[in-house]
């Protein structure tokens, strides 16, 4: 049995991700902002969208960290979603999204949420897959990198400790 290559490093970049829309009443809550879960399925979204670039695999989201909304977006304003890989392990990698809204009018622009995603890749069995390393090139790149791996390690810890709880 032949073993699979290992895959190739690819940059953060090269799973960069855009996401814009319009906010329609139909997405709006009674105060005419978008609703908190239809951000964050759009944010499941863009960042699932930019692990496929990285892995080109099948994967399911395995946690979201860190998502807080600063600012509400109202309807007819533009919601942005930009999203890239931060950080890649063996069978898993996280990706940041953050997201803005723009005033249609006067295109002024606001960071509104950011978001870091763990996804796990896997095969149409469900079986884990390799994940492509990330080739850091950038001190901001790295930087990120390591928030990721801090953010890891308390996600971990966390499992483990709910895990205990449950069984």
């Amino acid at each position: 049995m032949s073993v699979p290559p290992v895959p190739q490093g690819k940059r953060p970049a090269e799973s960069a991700t855009e996401m814009v829309q319009v906010v329609l009443p139909n997405d709006a809550n009674p105060l005419g902002f978008i609703l908190g879960g239809t951000v964050m399925h759009l944010i499941d979204i863009a960042a699932a969208i930019a692990c496929h670039r990285h892995t080109r695999s099948l994967l399911v989201t395995a946690a979201v960290d860190g998502l807080q909304f600063l600012h509400p977006i109202k309807v007819g304003d533009l919601i942005i979603l930009r999203s890239r890989v931060t950080a890649t392990w063996s069978t898993s990698l996280e990706a940041e999204v953050e997201v803005f809204s723009e005033e249609i009018l006067t295109g002024q622009r606001r960071m509104t949420s950011r978001a870091y995603l763990t996804f796990v890749t896997t095969d149409r069995d469900g079986k884990r897959v390799d994940v492509p390393g990330l080739i850091l090139e950038t001190a901001e790149e790295k930087a990120k990198a390591d928030a990721a791996n801090v953010r890891r390690a308390e996600r971990l810890k966390a499992r483990r400790e709910l895990e205990s709880r449950s069984s």
